[in-house]
């Protein structure tokens, strides 16, 4: 296991570690039954297709799990995720590899310890499937 990063270390800029996620149907599927959304474009690829989407696609509070991974294996387990805002953009399905990246926005001590915000890009061959900020606390 990693040792959680060092506050010190940091810098405005910096990039965090990459994560590439190959996606299948059984990952957007678990997803979305461990999240309670039983909404049939996230597990039935007739009903997706029919509303338009080439196959299931993945469910928002999924993303924010993975979103959530890519920061923990950047920062180690010391550290906490929190405030995760995100936009989506086109849906990620099932033989498409997810491309995790960002880099720190900003960094400050506080009272709760060191705050990190950083960016937050997730992409995949149809362009930018989640773009946003969160925040990390060392």
């Amino acid at each position: 296991m990693q040792p959680t990063i060092l506050f010190d270390e940091l810098e405005i800029g910096d990039a965090i570690q990459p994560l590439d996620v190959a996606l299948t149907a059984t990952m957007i599927v678990a997803g979305a039954l461990a999240s309670r959304d039983f909404m049939p474009v996230h597990h039935d690829k007739d009903f997706a297709v029919s509303q338009g989407a080439p196959d299931i696609f993945m469910n928002i509070l999924t993303t924010n799990g993975y979103i959530a991974r890519f920061l923990n294996d950047w920062t180690g387990p010391g550290a906490r995720v929190g405030n995760i805002r995100i936009r989506l953009g086109v849906p990620a399905v099932p033989g498409q590899i997810l491309r995790f990246r960002g880099e720190i926005l900003r960094l400050e001590k506080c009272d709760s310890g060191s705050e990190v915000e950083v960016s937050v890009q997730v992409k995949n061959e149809l362009g930018d499937h989640a773009t946003g900020t969160a925040m990390v606390v060392l």
